[in-house]
Order: C-alpha cells, then sequence, then structure tokens
C-alpha cells in the first residue's frame, strides 16, 4: 500500500491511502490513444462505449464526436482515488457541456472555469457553484459582478487590476475567497505557446523580481478578500512530474516568505493542470500514481523544513480527462494522389473543428473503420476541407492503399481542445457530439448549421 502523506485538511494529521489506480489503458490490440472500452465489433466496425463508430455516423452523420461517458467518469474516479486529501477541479476549457458537468459534478470533482460563458453554462446545468473556481487573465468587470453574484467558491486574481475591481464589489461582512496566480520561472508542456510557468508572458505575476510578492501584500490588505492560497499552472501536455516538484519547491518557499512578512499561513496550493495524454502510441503519458505519491511526499518535506503546515492540495486535469474519451469521426470526400506520390485523403471536418495541429503541430493518429481493406498501406496527410494549406489533422498516417472517398476515418484522442476551440470557418458548422454507454447512444450537441449562422445577423 502507498501511503500519501499529505495531511487530512479537517485535522492536519497524517493520512493513509490506497495506492493511487492509473488512468485506464486502452484494452484489446488497440492500445492507446483509443479509450478503454474500444473493441472491433462486426463488419471491421470499431466499437467505443459499445456503440460502433460507423453505425454512429450512419445515424448521426459526419464529421462526429463520440464522447465515451465511461471513460471520462473513470478519469475523474482515477484522480479522486490517487489523490484522497487534494482538491480535484475539472478545466472546463479542454472541453465543456451540460452533460460533461453533471458527470464530473457525480464524480466528486470541482470545476475550473475561465469566462462568464463557462461559468454560466455550468451553473445552468446545476453545477454547485461554490465548488466553481473562476481564473482567466482578463477577466472584466461583468465577469467578476457575475461570480460574486453567483457566489463561486473562489476566484484566481491574475493582475494588478482585479484586486481593487473585485475588492470594490465586495462588502467586508461577506468575503471572497481569492488565490493569486504567481508564475514560478519553471519551463513545462509541448509547445512555447502553452508554456504559462515562465515570465514574459500575459498570465500571472512573477515570482522573480517581487511581482508576486507585492500582489500578496495588496490582497491581504483587502479587507473583503480572504486570501486561501497560491496558484500556478505551468502549461499544457506536461509528460513529467518533475516540473511540478520545482513548483512545489518554489511556491513553498514564497508562502515561507509570506508568513514571515505578513504573519500569515496560507491554506491551498494550487498546481494546475497541463497533465499530457498519448495522441500516437509511442507518446509518453502523464503518470497520475507519480505524481499523487512524489508532489505529496515533495509538499510535505518542504513545508517541514520551512516550519509550515501542508496546505491543502489543489490540481486542475482538463485534457487528462476529457482527451482520451472521444473519437472524432469523419467521412473521406476525396483520395488525391500526386505525381511525386504523396497522397492527401480530405475529409468533411478540418481546421474548424480541430485546430491544434494548425497551431502547434499536433500529431494524431488515424483508422478505417466499417470496411475491411482489400489492398496493402499507404502513406497519407489526412487532410481538412478548408481553403488554408495548413489544414492538415493527421500527416504521414498509414491507411488502406485502396481507401476511396465514403469511407469513414476515426481519430482518437479528440475530446480535449478541439470543439472547445472550433471556429466557423468558412461556415462550416461545427460536428454534433454523441455520448456513448453501455451500447447506447444519445445526442448531446447538435450538428451546427447555416441556419444557426444566419440567425446571429440582425441586418444586411
Amino acid at each position: 500500500m502507498t501511503r500519501l502523506t499529505a495531511p487530512s485538511p479537517a485535522t492536519g494529521d497524517p493520512a493513509a491511502a490506497p495506492a493511487p489506480a492509473p488512468v485506464p489503458a486502452a484494452a484489446d490490440a488497440l492500445g492507446s490513444p483509443w479509450p478503454a472500452s474500444a473493441r472491433p465489433g462486426r463488419g471491421a466496425d470499431l466499437l467505443v462505449g459499445g456503440v460502433g463508430l460507423a453505425e454512429a455516423a450512419e445515424r448521426f452523420g459526419t464529421p462526429l464526436y463520440v464522447l465515451d461517458e465511461g471513460e471520462v467518469r473513470a478519469r475523474a474516479r482515477a484522480y479522486r482515488r490517487a489523490l484522497p486529501h487534494a482538491e480535484v477541479l475539472y478545466a472546463a476549457k479542454a472541453f465543456l457541456c451540460s452533460a460533461m458537468a453533471d458527470w464530473v459534478a457525480d464524480e466528486g470533482l470541482g470545476l475550473d472555469v475561465c469566462s462568464a460563458g463557462e461559468l454560466r453554462l455550468a451553473v445552468a446545468a446545476g453545477f454547485p457553484a461554490r465548488r466553481i473556481l473562476l481564473h482567466g487573465n482578463a477577466k472584466s468587470p461583468e465577469e467578476l459582478r457575475l461570480a460574486r453574484r453567483l457566489r463561486v467558491g473562489r476566484i484566481v486574481i491574475d493582475g494588478p487590476a482585479e484586486i481593487a475591481r473585485l475588492a470594490a464589489l465586495v462588502a467586508a461582512d461577506a468575503p471572497q475567497r481569492v488565490l493569486v496566480r504567481v508564475v514560478p520561472g519553471i519551463a513545462a508542456g509541448h509547445h512555447a505557446a502553452v508554456r504559462t510557468g515562465v515570465g514574459g508572458q500575459k498570465f500571472g505575476f512573477p515570482v522573480r523580481g517581487g511581482e508576486a510578492a507585492d500582489a500578496i501584500a495588496r490582497v491581504l490588505d483587502q479587507s473583503g478578500l480572504e486570501l486561501a492560497g497560491l496558484h500556478c499552472h505551468l502549461g499544457s501536455q506536461i509528460t513529467e512530474v518533475e516540473p511540478y516538484l520545482r513548483a512545489v519547491d518554489a511556491l513553498v518557499r514564497l508562502l515561507a516568505e509570506v508568513r514571515e512578512r505578513h504573519g500569515v499561513e496560507l491554506d491551498e496550493l494550487d498546481l494546475g493542470g497541463g497533465h499530457g495524454i498519448r495522441y500516437l502510441p509511442e507518446d509518453a503519458e502523464f503518470d497520475l500514481a507519480e505524481f499523487a505519491v512524489r508532489v505529496a511526499d515533495r509538499l510535505a518535506v518542504r513545508c517541514a523544513e520551512a516550519g509550515l503546515e501542508v496546505p491543502r492540495l489543489l490540481v486542475e486535469p482538463g485534457r487528462a480527462i476529457a482527451g482520451p474519451a472521444a473519437v472524432a469521426v469523419y467521412r473521406v470526400l476525396s483520395v488525391k494522389r500526386g505525381a511525386d506520390g504523396h497522397c492527401f485523403v480530405a475529409v468533411d471536418g478540418g481546421m474548424s473543428d480541430n485546430p491544434r495541429p494548425a497551431l502547434y503541430g499536433s500529431p494524431y493518429s488515424a483508422r478505417l473503420v466499417g470496411r475491411r481493406p482489400g489492398a496493402g498501406a499507404m502513406r497519407a496527410d489526412v487532410v481538412g476541407r478548408h481553403c488554408e494549406a495548413g489544414d492538415v489533422l493527421v500527416r504521414g498516417v498509414a491507411l488502406p492503399a485502396d481507401l476511396r472517398p465514403g469511407g469513414l476515418l476515426a481519430v482518437p484522442a479528440a475530446g480535449a481542445y478541439q470543439l472547445s476551440m472550433a471556429s466557423g470557418y468558412n461556415l462550416v458548422g461545427r460536428p454534433a457530439v454523441v455520448a456513448v454507454r453501455d451500447g447506447r447512444a444519445r445526442l448531446l450537441i447538435r450538428r451546427e448549421t447555416v441556419e444557426d449562422f444566419r440567425l446571429r445577423e440582425v441586418g444586411r
């Protein structure tokens, strides 16, 4: 049995917990990055949550996002088991709809939102506001007023203007619990655009140079603001635990400075999220069990060295819960072979529903579903339907040499930062989302149509 050394927030006593369960891995011969429920089906179909992807495509059309409810719930439970004394908040920016809010609430997770839209949707779905944390680098006065009116549990202060702005909305007898987002100077993440733990970008208060210390002092001077602790977010698609350990070291030093300067011990330490998943079978994946044990141990040791009580740990996984739970299904529109042998397989989606390859060069895999190949393999780029040379979904993937228009391609690991970042480019509507579980499929989000675009027009 592995023991987590973080103390119980209620008693301060060390508490033992069962060995953290790993996040479920895909089964049968499919392997990662497919959902754990993925199985071969009849007629070369692929079952996810007991539902055939080809069957779902025929019923609901394409492009289609098939979201495995069981996978979402299992991954949420894995976080709760691995971190029983921490607070786990699902990062809504990865993907949010009312059903997703229901599932993570049922599994005991909180919710991390970064806009009025995410906040309103969650509360409208019945998610308890006290279990919601609001952050973001440019919260509007209207968003702060909404958060106060809905009584969200915590607000993360990300810039100097927010301190006075939020304090002006709060009465001293009804304080708002806040965290201060600090930048510890630690680079982590798969792309420069998502490395948010270092200086020179728009988020938070750098520790180096004293900006974080000054912000903390200003917050403590506001009677209407209750400083609960510190927040940081290092980046995205992080597959190693070491950056989080360095963040613990930096933040505990800052906690000790706060106590020495102000005589206050802060209760919470939020390490953010960014936990990486597999997009390709050979990719590394974040080790949740290792994270749980090593971060708890490091936090306990550093706090003991500084003479501090161990603060309650908060984590904000988004991709690690939603990403592996969805599969995108596209229909092939054309197969174009160039004189140089290069092959382009064009599908009915693209960068409007998955901008990640265009933004970050993100790799994906794809496979034919619903038909057995009758020839060998070829190398091809799966490209989208948009008028952009960069609209490439999957580069250099092995596909059947007899692939033809009308075929169906399934792309795994499609649950995070695809539909949440989707656009209306070329007025191509966003795809439908279907939830699958125990052999049943139900529509969660209908397909966006041209009429939806027209309804936004108010004049000509």
